[in-house]
């Protein structure tokens, strides 16, 4: 049973978060202190510099030899229950989106049980119910956040190369409306990516109208031949241009990507800490003082300065619920009741139950995951959604 000291251990944990996140909002709607534009610099501090070191701090703390992994195995299965249901709506639905599907995983799978998830059922069930949810936490910036940060990185690339594309067809247009439609397919004859984009061209400058977005990915080691149609409506008549032969590839695409994850520090900063507590944890021996400092007072900063942000994020808003209540409902079904029969479901799998597998659901049902968070809004990818969640 919870007495009033626990309950009073979990709200010491969330409060401070709510606060700066108070303080965010207010920043904006109340003080005007911050521009869009500082506003997006301090998203950007947040998710290269704070969350970086925030991650390895809390990593290489772990001691993986005394994980249980029947509950990480668990975890495991139910992701990939989550990824193969949406790869099946993406390929076969003809509603299904790339970009909300990567949406749809965050929601799902990745939550905040660093900070909300210990506390809480610390208190339920006693000290090895937090060492549990931490070392479901750590797994989780090691494999699932790398992971979504790979799909991000992999959409952006892929739309910068096809906006490239955009722009070499439409370079020498002027005063006019041009619709651009674009189709990949691989050398077998399978489309893998369909994309259709609407530009208004006015005196040389282009606006975007509207942008629809499909993304198929059926083969992998593929190389791609690129059309581009582009159908020019003029005044005087109409006139077609034809732009084909635009060949990349596959690994083009993955050198990209690859720099990319390189220059961003996410990428490799919870591998490096989870190398560090290995080898550490085998050989029993610690971070030098001076270094631990160093990554001390950055880590510090993470997740309070992330709220800071989302509570910039919210300020900006036409509306409480940025994105609708219809999201907002979406959007907190999968969160909570998706993401937790997911976790049953893997957790059945391997066997386990009791106490474990009470700790497992819960944990997989705590508010989303602050990360995600930031990276939708770096990313540009239905933040208003998930910043309801």
């Amino acid at each position: 049973m919870i007495g009033m000291g626990d309950i009073y251990k979990v709200m010491e944990a969330m409060v401070p978060l709510y606060f700066a996140l108070a303080l965010g909002y207010g920043s904006i709607q109340w003080w005007q202190i911050f521009t869009p534009a500082e506003c997006d610099t301090i998203n950007r501090l947040v998710s290269y510099f704070a969350f970086p070191f925030f991650a390895f701090r809390f990593t290489l703390n772990t001691d993986p030899y005394s994980w249980n992994y029947r509950a990480i195995a668990g975890d495991v299965i139910a992701k990939v229950l989550i990824i193969g249901s949406l790869a099946a709506w993406t390929k076969y639905s003809s509603k299904g989106s790339y970009s909300w599907a990567i949406t749809s995983f965050s929601l799902t799978t990745l939550t905040n049980a660093l900070v909300m998830g210990v506390p809480l059922l610390d208190a339920m069930y006693g000290n090895w119910a937090g060492d549990l949810v931490v070392q479901l936490a750590v797994f989780q910036a090691v494999t699932w956040l790398t992971l979504l940060l790979f799909v991000l990185e992999f959409k952006k690339a892929l739309e910068e190369m096809i906006e490239e594309m955009v722009e070499d067809t439409s370079a020498d247009m002027s005063d006019q409306v041009a619709q651009v439609q674009l189709t990949r397919q691989v050398t077998n004859g399978h489309q893998v990516t369909q994309v259709e984009l609407t530009r208004q061209v006015t005196n040389g400058r282009q606006e975007n109208v509207n942008q629809g977005e499909e993304v198929r990915n059926n083969r992998d080691n593929a190389r791609d031949n690129t059309q581009v149609v582009a159908t020019n409506d003029l005044e005087s008549g109409n006139s077609v241009a034809v732009a084909q032969n635009r060949r990349f590839s596959i690994l083009s695409l993955m050198k990209v990507v690859g720099w990319k994850l390189a220059l961003n520090p996410n990428s490799y900063a919870s591998l490096i800490g989870m190398t560090w507590a290995l080898v550490a944890s085998r050989y029993d021996f610690k971070l030098p003082g001076i270094l631990d400092g160093c990554v001390y007072i950055m880590a510090r900063t993470g997740t309070g300065m992330a709220m800071f942000s989302m509570g910039i994020f919210m300020a900006t808003q036409e509306k409480a619920l940025a994105c609708g209540t219809n999201l907002t409902l979406f959007g907190m079904a999968l969160r909570f009741i998706a993401g937790p029969l997911a976790m049953a479901i893997g957790c059945f799998v391997v066997g386990l139950g009791g106490d474990v597998l009470r700790v497992a659901i819960i944990q997989a049902a705590v508010p989303q995951s602050i990360t995600s968070f930031v990276y939708a809004q770096e990313y540009g990818l239905h933040a208003q959604v998930i910043s309801t969640a």
